[in-house]
């Protein structure tokens, strides 16, 4: 496919270094509700077989194509019902109702000019080239899209799910959404912060009007918050009042002027701290009152964060040298280590590839050691002092895509040309480097994401096969000793609700976690059955020994939808979904019974549900611990409304 023209007055191109840019999959948003009730059937569609082994696999090394039309434009945001709305009868007709603010009508908008949010295609950083002729082209915030692909602009969030269908669609409708996906991050995206009462003026539009009623955090180093082997008693106890209220709120900020959407990814909880990052900085906040406790100045914003602590709340971000403008995106050059109990910057870093600086697409910690990677090359250093540890070995035909942190250090290394790659899955020395165990990917795998360190498991998208742009057609589960594959576990794309984002943030994960040697996976929604016109779905177990289910089930409930969100010693850490009359819930699941304790139901006044129904979890940062639920946006944006927008919410049970 012949590449889209660049955008009037691109920079000039000069000789770079790097591997060739691939097609990115596209992040692909719920639909809405419909404004009408089906027929019935005679007998009711039902879900995934929750029970049956995992199907034939279809044969590897399916290349993908060099090239991917460009994305329509995002649609416009208008008012609706939310998720689960009840639907009128006696219609000859289903018009699609008007979907919840933010949330994209199925209509077609006119194309956005050059320029709106970033172009659709700009040199890669500093105007280099990649090797082999083909040009680099950097994304929002630094990101690079592949050759030939016309760049995304503003993401947008997914829509609330919808009765009588699933969140995903097939791949060519993918391809033409993806453009949108993050406007979904837009309504709740940014941070200005909220004051210490975190009161309102504004009681209709906020989460303040109405009645409010309704472990310490997670992903240590090395901890079951990282996927990890599960070891030690279950920290979360269900309070004797689960009805929780609105601790506070952050309004979103305006972006600067000619800026369209910038990045503010990155949100981490301790015992005393919720921390989140904002446009050039970061603010830690008490968890329980919302009182700012302190605010860590960047020169520009955080591209990219690990969601890992050390035990001591130090966590890894990589962020921009400054503001970025409609002129100059800016590379993501430095790395640094953040102190989140002082609110201090311990160190910060860059890194060259021969005489020019590094722009990292993701960044991580594990064994002491804070590792960056990116389509350029890739570094480590000493957590403690920031010294060099050691670089990833690089050559025409490899280099290391990213990494996967926590208890274990894992490396996704990319070697071969563009119709014979091969991704190597290495466990590495934290401190040397060195390769302490790897499997080897059959050829035409393009991408894989890090979804546990240990056991090591991962994801990926075989043969381009998911076909709904959630970058996983199947798990790996890998010895992280041997190497060997332990198991190949089946999820296709439109029976499961997992997602990775493989193409740059290699350990960015949702609807799934990993303990007691087993994976955690949310199922796709399907209609709840008998004579309900609602929608649900489930949690699942698949043995990593094995590769099969092991017929465990959470059901969400009719009109939720559940997502796993991290482990609790041997337990599973759910968010429920709410319908459009209700408040979203937290469980805990027993590993073993699969029994559910209710450990949190939100307020299910109007106002409340209005911000909470904006953080979706596939494109939103979900924290919960000792009873605090924190929901924040990964985007600000210059998008406003009529109604107040928040890029944090946070709940809180007495």
């Amino acid at each position: 496919m012949s590449q889209p023209p660049p955008p009037p007055n691109q920079p000039p191109q000069q000789p770079g270094f790097g591997p060739p840019q691939e097609p990115s999959e596209p992040q692909t948003p719920a639909p809405s509700a419909p404004a009408t009730p089906p027929t019935p059937p005679a007998q009711p569609p039902a879900g995934p077989d929750l029970n049956k082994a995992p199907q034939p696999q279809p044969g590897y090394g399916y290349p993908q194509a060099p090239g991917t039309p460009p994305p329509a434009a995002p649609p416009t945001p208008a008012q609706g019902p939310g998720y689960g709305y009840p639907q009128q009868q006696q219609q000859q007709q289903q018009p699609q109702p008007p979907a919840g603010y933010g949330y994209p009508q199925q209509q077609q908008q006119p194309q956005p000019p050059a320029g709106y949010g970033y172009p659709a295609q700009q040199p890669g950083p500093y105007g280099q080239p990649g090797p082999y002729g083909q040009p680099q082209q950097p994304g929002p915030y630094g990101q690079q899209p592949p050759y030939g692909y016309a760049q995304p602009t503003v993401p947008m969030q997914a829509q609330a799910g919808q009765p009588g269908g699933g969140r995903k669609i097939n791949s060519q409708v993918a391809i033409i959404v993806s453009a949108v996906v993050a406007i979904a991050l837009i309504v709740g995206g940014g941070v200005w912060y909220a004051n210490s009462s975190g009161k309102d003026d504004d009681k209709q539009t906020t989460a303040e009007g109405g009645d409010t009623k309704g472990g310490k955090g997670d992903g240590k180093e090395g901890g079951s918050g990282d996927g990890g082997a599960t070891t030690g008693e279950a920290e979360e106890k269900a309070p004797a009042a689960t009805g929780s209220k609105v601790l506070f709120q952050v309004p979103s900020p305006k972006v600067p002027k000619g800026t369209t959407s910038i990045s503010i990814a990155g949100s981490w909880l301790t015992d005393s701290v919720y921390a989140k990052s904002g446009l050039s900085e970061i603010t830690g906040y008490d968890r329980k009152t919302g009182t700012k406790k302190w605010t860590l100045d960047l020169p520009g914003p955080v591209c990219a964060a690990t969601p890992h602590l050390t035990e001591d709340n130090k966590t890894a971000i990589a962020h921009k040298p400054a503001m970025p403008s409609k002129t100059n995106p800016q590379a993501c050059t430095e790395v640094a280590v953040i102190d989140l109990e002082t609110g201090t910057k311990v160190w910060t870093k860059t890194a060259k590839s021969g005489t020019m600086p590094i722009s990292f697409n993701n960044v991580t910690l594990g064994g002491g050691t804070v590792a960056a990677g990116s389509t350029s090359g890739g570094a480590a250093w000493d957590l403690a002092t920031g010294d060099e540890r050691w670089a990833p070995k690089t050559s025409d035909s490899c280099y290391d895509a990213g990494y996967g942190g926590g208890a274990k250090l894992v490396a996704v290394r990319k070697c071969g040309s563009y119709d014979q790659r091969q991704l190597h899955i290495q466990n590495v020395d934290p401190k040397t480097g060195d390769i302490l165990a790897e499997y080897k990917m059959d050829e035409g795998i393009e991408y894989a994401a890090v979804v546990s360190t240990d056991p090591l498991v991962v994801a990926a998208d075989v043969g381009d096969t998911a076909g709904d742009g959630s970058g996983i057609s199947d798990f790996f589960s890998i010895d992280n000793k041997t190497g060997k594959l332990r198991a190949r576990l089946s999820a296709p794309g439109d029976e499961f609700a997992a997602r990775c984002d493989a193409i740059y943030k290699v350990e960015n994960c949702t609807g799934v976690t990993v303990g007691n040697d087993r994976l955690y996976i949310a199922t796709e929604e399907h209609d709840s059955g008998g004579d309900s016109y609602g929608q649900t779905n489930e949690v699942v177990a698949f043995d990593l020994a094995t590769g099969k289910q092991t017929g465990q089930r959470a059901d969400a409930g009719e009109n939720y939808e559940i997502f796993p969100l991290r482990m609790d010693g041997p337990n599973v850490i759910a968010y429920k979904r709410p319908p459009y009359d209700k408040g979203g819930q937290v469980v805990s699941i027993d590993g073993e019974s699969f029994k559910e304790t209710l450990l949190m139901e939100n307020p299910s006044t109007e106002a409340v549900r209005d911000v909470e129904s904006r953080k979706s979890p596939d494109y939103s940062e979900i924290q919960f611990g000792q009873g605090g639920l924190y929901m924040s946006s990964v985007y600000a944006s210059d998008f406003t409304s009529r109604e107040k927008e928040y890029s944090v919410i946070a709940f809180g049970t007495e």
